[in-house]
């Protein structure tokens, strides 16, 4: 069975410099202004690149259960809305809503194949029983 490790590296944290070890991602990062950070203008922040991750892992496995069950769709499109709570301690945790849209099929199959998906995304795996994840059909 193959596999694949992705490698990154930050340095300062949350205002600081990201990095993918073959060179591809280099990013800045700030902490967003909305929870008292600088929010410096072109840097992203762990929720953007978490969300960034989940859609297009989520859209994959749609498609992927799609395949599996012979269903024909048109695009398949995820919206992952990532938010970070700030609850007094500091106690953080973040909490996931998924919008989905997939062409050409009834809501129906698409409801169905969204909520297979959900029980085979490597995201949605690592997040179960530990993250709110909503699923919504668009």
């Amino acid at each position: 069975m193959p596999e694949y490790t992705a490698h990154a590296t930050t340095v300062a944290g949350r205002n600081g410099h990201v990095e993918s070890s073959d060179g591809v991602l280099k990013l800045d990062l700030t902490l967003p202004k909305e929870i008292g950070g600088p929010g410096k203008p072109n840097a992203t922040n762990p929720e953007q690149l978490f969300a960034a991750g989940y859609s297009a892992c989520f859209g994959g496995a749609v498609s992927a259960v799609a395949a599996a069950e012979k269903v024909k769709t048109g695009a398949v499109s995820v919206t992952a809305d990532v938010t970070l709570h700030v609850d007094p301690g500091p106690n953080f945790y973040i909490s996931v809503k998924l919008g989905v849209k997939i062409d050409d099929v009834d809501h129906e199959t698409a409801e169905r194949l969204v909520h297979k998906a959900h029980e085979v995304c490597p995201y949605s795996k690592a997040t179960r029983n530990n993250v709110k994840v909503e699923l919504t059909v668009l």
